[in-house]
């Protein structure tokens, strides 16, 4: 009873109150809040279909945080293939690409959790175009949202794990700032 006590309430409550005070964006969330009202979290990635916004990675799960996980078709798998050369077909008619465009893996495949909330720099540069043209930016506004896609670069975590990525939330929140 004792150890029940200690680590099923004790040590969660200290842990989580030393987190509140050291951390408290993080520990609730990461959550990002505009005028009072929550629109998401960092953490967790979210559907953007409009042509006036960057496409987030595909998501197994439509990006519904209580199942979290990903499709575990495997490789050998038709329907992984099927689904990947929709992905590419899809993309490249939303964004207006060559057919012979290379498109980054993480707009073809669902991360592992589904949730994934980032994208490639690449994969946020190949989107550039329909934004610029569907918003009617002009060449200054087209350089200050390539300029956002770098100011959000991200780098690998300790320089060594994962690779360069951009938050798509945050861009797209960005991106709502150029005038």
């Amino acid at each position: 009873m004792f150890f029940t006590i200690l680590t099923g309430i004790i040590y969660p409550l200290l842990i989580t109150g030393i987190a509140q005070v050291i951390f408290p964006a993080k520990a609730n969330g990461s959550l990002i809040v505009i005028n009072s009202r929550i629109i998401g979290s960092e953490l967790i990635g979210q559907q953007f279909d409009s042509n006036i916004y960057f496409s987030s990675r595909p998501s197994a799960i439509t990006y519904n945080p209580l199942p979290s996980g990903g499709s575990n078709y495997g490789l050998t798998n038709a329907k992984l293939k099927n689904l990947v050369i929709e992905r590419k077909k899809q993309f490249i008619a939303f964004n207006k690409l060559d057919n012979l465009t290379d498109i980054p893996s993480e707009m073809l495949f669902a991360s592992a959790s589904g949730l994934d909330p980032h994208i490639s720099p690449k994969a946020a540069l190949l989107q550039v175009e329909r934004i610029v043209k569907t918003r009617n930016f002009n060449d200054i506004q087209k350089q200050k949202l390539i300029q956002c896609i770098k100011d959000l670069k991200e780098t690998p975590q300790f320089l060594c794990f994962g690779e360069e990525r951009v938050n798509v939330l945050l861009l797209n929140l960005r991106l709502d700032e150029i005038k």
